[in-house]
């Protein structure tokens, strides 16, 4: 048996990236404008650091899914008739499933930087088809909308979710992840003060009006305007020195391969499929059957700005808690296990409370007055709805974290980013399909969710409890694709890695 096949210099060598950080400096660095430092407070950074490209990510998805989020939020996209919402989201998460499999050999092969632009097209298309929607009948150019921001919300979250599982070491996956999603967070945020400053002294139902579309289309645009301004992963340098595990001249042939090697390599990754396919059933639930049901708009807007609020809040803590140092990761992965099976039964048992009291009949029934934020006893709703975002966060933070400690490869991660992203839209495809033209009990959309939480931590939880290692040596990484530890190790360190092999 080979040195590189034993554990001992996979330790060394990672211990070698991780402490070899305080040694580089610019001189360490390319020439060129993309490597100059740059002065953020006390720390300097630089273009294509991956803190500084994480960043402008986590900008582009606050402006576009961020106010595609905020707009969702307010139940049926902003109508008080959710049923084109649920059309549009069927035809949306369809296409979004089918795309989202494959998402993963597309950004490798086209770079981060055009499929997080063409990402952002779609967003701007579907919130246009909703301004025009008010004003004239046009289904067929609503569902089309749907159907295409699948397509590039599919392309979009792949390429976001391989930059922050794979640009950061690994000791700061959980720290990135927070950085990202209350970024992503506080644009949902904002996206819900606009219709809530716009409807504030509104307390019947009603649509929101047009400069609420016109203004999440302006920003949309935006977003995906500065998406071209960001790097391509093989430009970004992390403060080690090392850079992301890519291939180097990918072609389709090969990226199709890949998709394959990535499952085949790790058949287990498939008891992860039912936490994907979960993490968005909830979502048709809590915006349809609660707030789009049962308040009126203003304050729909109002539970929307605190569901998003209480991400970042959720973030914030799951975070850093993932990253703790002084506990090994794969312990950490088994109290993330355990943390999420108190919450699930903890906030999901308050919500079977909520949701006795109240059908869609009774909604439905003529007399029926939505809820307003002075009704009394709303702030148990409110409450509520605020800790169903704080579960939403810790669900999903907890879900990439676990994706990235299985890996530090690009190529990878793009894979298994796209697989999740994939199967998460087929659940969401199906659900919202249940409730757009089945008209599924609320108790039912209810009970079915609670029910794939408890069963996929279940499936899961072989794989947290037995496959993620401490760490991920850097020989295991590479496999697969056309780069050596020399092109990923930081300047300098492969002298030192070979004499440890000798």
């Amino acid at each position: 048996m080979s040195d590189l096949d034993n554990p001992k210099p996979a330790i060394e060598m990672q211990t070698l990236s991780a402490t070899y950080a305080s040694s580089v400096d610019e001189a360490s660095r390319p020439a060129g404008w993309m490597y100059r430092p740059i002065k953020l407070g006390r720390k300097a950074t630089w273009y294509a650091s991956p803190g500084f490209q994480l960043g402008m990510v986590a900008f582009v998805c606050f402006m576009c899914p961020g106010m595609f989020n905020a707009l969702g939020g307010l139940g049926g996209a902003g109508k008080t008739d959710n049923t084109l919402a649920d059309n549009m989201n069927t035809a949306l998460y369809s296409t979004f499933a089918f795309v989202g499999f494959f998402a993963g050999t597309i950004v490798n092969r086209v770079g981060v930087r055009l499929s997080l632009s063409f990402g952002g097209i779609g967003y701007c298309i579907y919130a246009i088809s909703l301004l025009v929607s008010e004003h004239a009948h046009v289904s067929g150019f609503n569902i089309f909308a749907g159907a295409l921001l699948g397509v590039c919300a599919g392309i979009l979250w792949s390429a976001q979710g391989a930059i922050m599982m794979s640009y950061p070491p690994e000791e700061r996956k959980g720290r990135y992840f927070a950085w990202f999603w209350c970024i992503f967070n506080i644009g949902a945020c904002i996206g819900a003060l606009i219709p809530l400053g716009q409807n504030i002294h509104v307390k019947t139902q009603k649509d929101v009006n047009d400069g609420t579309y016109i203004a999440f289309i302006v920003l949309m645009a935006f977003g995906a305007v500065l998406a071209l301004f960001i790097c391509d992963a093989d430009k970004i340098i992390r403060p080690d020195g090392s850079r992301v595990i890519l291939m180097k001249s990918p072609t389709w042939k090969t990226e199709i391969v890949g998709l394959w090697e990535t499952l085949s390599a790790q058949p287990f990754i498939i008891l992860l499929f039912p936490m994907f396919w979960t993490s968005n059933w909830f979502y048709t639930y809590q915006m349809n059957s609660i707030n789009g049901a049962y308040f009126n708009v203003r304050t729909k807007a109002l539970n929307n700005f605190l569901y998003w609020f209480a991400q970042i809040v959720a973030a914030v803590i799951i975070g850093p808690l993932l990253d703790i140092r002084c506990i090994r990761r794969s312990v950490r992965a088994r109290y993330a296990l355990g943390i999420l099976f108190v919450l699930t039964m903890a906030i999901w048992g308050g919500g079977y409370a909520w949701q006795k009291k109240y059908t869609r009949k009774t909604v439905a029934a003529k007399g029926f007055e939505p809820w307003d934020w002075k009704t009394p006893g709303y702030v148990g709703p409110m409450f509520l709805y605020f800790f169903y975002g704080f579960y939403d966060a810790v669900w999903q933070g907890t879900v990439y974290w676990i994706m990235g400690a299985l890996g530090n490869s690009g190529r990878k991660l793009a894979n298994l980013a796209g697989f999740y992203k994939g199967i998460q839209s087929a659940g969401a495809a199906v659900i919202w399909s249940l409730d757009g033209q089945h008209k599924l009990p609320y108790m039912s959309e209810f009970a079915s969710t609670w029910a794939l939480l408890c069963g996929s931590l279940v499936c899961a939880a072989p794989v947290i409890l037995f496959k993620i290692k401490d760490f991920v040596p850097i020989d295991e990484d590479i496999k697969g694709t056309d780069e050596t530890l020399e092109d990923v190790l930081p300047p300098g360190a492969t002298v030192e890695k070979r004499a440890m092999e000798n």
